[in-house]
């Protein structure tokens, strides 16, 4: 039950940050690649978020080899003056971040509304979150793509859930997801970083 993966890694992830030693790398990538596999049943039209979410996740996972904590990673970014370069740790984590957002809002949307189409809330969640940073022929694609999504039955059905079952899986990450956003923020923002690149 991937949901159920989700929501108890984030649940355990929201209580760690506002802990003294701050977020562990290998603990934060092992708790977003959990959510691959939910871009992975949308589809086509986000299979643009999957792969560079995966490739995004993976990297962060591999830098946990070598360093500890988000708040090192970025540090060290600044010291080689790397942050906004593709393929930096900080961008990686920004990306990831995003995919974090999409998810929650995505989820948001999903319980806030009613029927078996996920177009509206497929197509909410992306223009809040990604839209703003891809080009036209991007968006473009994702539009076109939002017409192949699975109903609301059938992604129940990929996710091995039930609609009572996926919701409380849902408002889980909704109500963990938004410490670890909001989190991740603050780190780019106490950095003057910014998150709007």
């Amino acid at each position: 039950k991937p949901l159920r993966k989700i929501s108890d890694s984030f649940k355990e992830l929201a209580a760690t940050v506002n802990s003294e030693g701050g977020v562990e790398v290998a603990f934060f990538s092992r708790a977003c690649a959990l959510i691959s596999p939910l871009f992975d049943c949308l589809g086509i039209a986000f299979k643009f978020a999957e792969m560079d979410y995966v490739a995004k996740v993976a990297d962060l996972a591999e830098a946990s080899k070598s360093i500890s904590t988000l708040e090192a990673l970025l540090d060290r970014d600044i010291e080689a003056d790397c942050v906004r370069k593709a393929g930096s740790h900080t961008r990686n984590l920004l990306r990831v971040k995003r995919g974090l957002d999409l998810t929650k809002v995505l989820f948001e949307q999903l319980l806030a509304s009613e029927g078996n189409s996920l177009k509206d809330a497929a197509s909410n969640a992306y223009a809040q979150v990604f839209c703003p940073y891809h080009g036209w022929a991007l968006r473009k694609a994702v539009a076109a793509g939002m017409f192949a999504l699975p109903t609301r039955v059938e992604l129940m059905k990929k996710l091995n859930e039930d609609e009572a079952s996926a919701s409380n899986q849902m408002q889980i990450y909704v109500a963990s997801a938004a410490p670890v956003i909001a989190y991740i923020e603050k780190l780019f923002h106490s950095r003057q970083l910014g998150i709007d690149w």
